[in-house]
């Protein structure tokens, strides 16, 4: 089995902790659900959240939906002019019998438009 990446990221309507929970927690399944992966295939995963999102951790959503054994760490996008706002991407290290190729990155409504390159 092999140690793989997979990204992800959503953009928010609105800084409020509900909405953030309901917004991560459809990309975390997107990403678990699109490469056939169960909570005992993550290694790790990183959240960044925008400078503009501060109502809650984005990592709270994946304790909400049963991973809570799995090392969660949230950290701050860099505040770039123009950038996407309001945007919580995610970074899942897993363990997974696909190639490189096979992994699908997921990126949600206008977050697509980050990596157009992999967007799926």
């Amino acid at each position: 089995m092999a140690v793989r990446a997979v990204r992800g990221a959503v953009q928010l309507e609105r800084d409020d902790a509900g909405h953030m929970d309901e917004r991560v927690g459809e990309l975390l399944t997107a990403i678990l659900e699109r490469n056939s992966l169960a909570a005992d295939d993550l290694i790790s995963v990183w959240f960044t959240a925008t400078p503009d999102l501060h109502s809650a951790f984005p990592a709270a959503a994946a304790r909400g939906l049963g991973i809570v054994d799995v090392p969660l760490i949230c950290a701050q996008e860099i505040d770039v002019a123009g950038a996407l706002p309001r945007v919580v991407r995610i970074l899942a290290h897993i363990e997974s019998p696909l190639d490189r190729s096979e992994i699908t990155h997921v990126y949600l409504g206008a977050a697509a438009a980050l990596r157009k390159d992999i967007a799926q």
